[in-house]
């Protein structure tokens, strides 16, 4: 069975591709960076979700001799630009704070009417193969951002982005409710033909 690693000490992000890999008869053996903690993580220099993800990926296959899946997510916010986009888990200044990120992003949104409060969440997933081959998919989930959090599952920006359709934020979804909609479960299910084609 091809070993196939992915780019991640997320034990849910693990499972979450192993199960969609799995459903597409794509039973490789999945694992994640754990499996070789003498490799370093690899610093997002990017200016892109996808050139983020590429990064990775590149540096775990040359570093293991594996195929190697690296993905990029953040949130995109439509009177924003964009932003925070790549910078979503530093909004703040400070890496993994979601409260400080949260609080600064609601500020900053304080005065922007309902109509005006579109978002998206994005993912670039990644697929690097040891002699340098390469393939990016993309994945989206659309919504509006909540005046205030609410919920207690997830994370991030989970608490305040309401996908299109839904009365709930992301943050009150289970997971399997949001991984069958999440940006990043849409852009794994992308990857799943590409690592058909070049692995299987």
């Amino acid at each position: 069975m091809t070993r196939l690693i992915l780019a991640t000490r997320n034990a849910g992000k693990i499972t979450e591709l192993h199960a969609i890999l799995a459903d597409a008869g794509l039973p490789f053996d999945l694992v994640g960076a754990d499996a070789y903690p003498e490799i370093p993580d690899v610093r997002e220099t990017g200016i892109t979700f996808a050139e983020n993800a590429l990064l990775k990926a590149h540096a775990l296959a040359r570093a293991t001799g594996l195929p190697a899946i690296a993905d990029d997510s953040g949130l995109c916010v439509d009177v924003l630009n964009g932003a925070p986009g790549i910078f979503s888990a530093r909004w703040s200044g400070t890496h993994g704070d979601d409260g400080a990120n949260l609080k600064l992003l609601l500020s900053q949104l304080s005065d922007i009417a309902d109509e005006h409060r579109g978002a998206h969440f994005a993912c670039a997933a990644a697929l690097a193969l040891p002699d340098g081959t390469e393939r990016v998919v993309e994945g989206q989930l659309r919504g509006v951002l909540r005046h205030t959090p609410v919920g207690t599952n997830g994370f991030g920006y989970d608490p305040i982005l309401q996908p299109d359709g839904e009365t709930r934020t992301c943050a009150e979804l289970s997971a399997e409710e949001k991984n069958a909609i999440s940006h990043r479960g849409k852009a794994f299910r992308a990857l799943v033909p590409v690592v058909g084609e070049l692995l299987s």
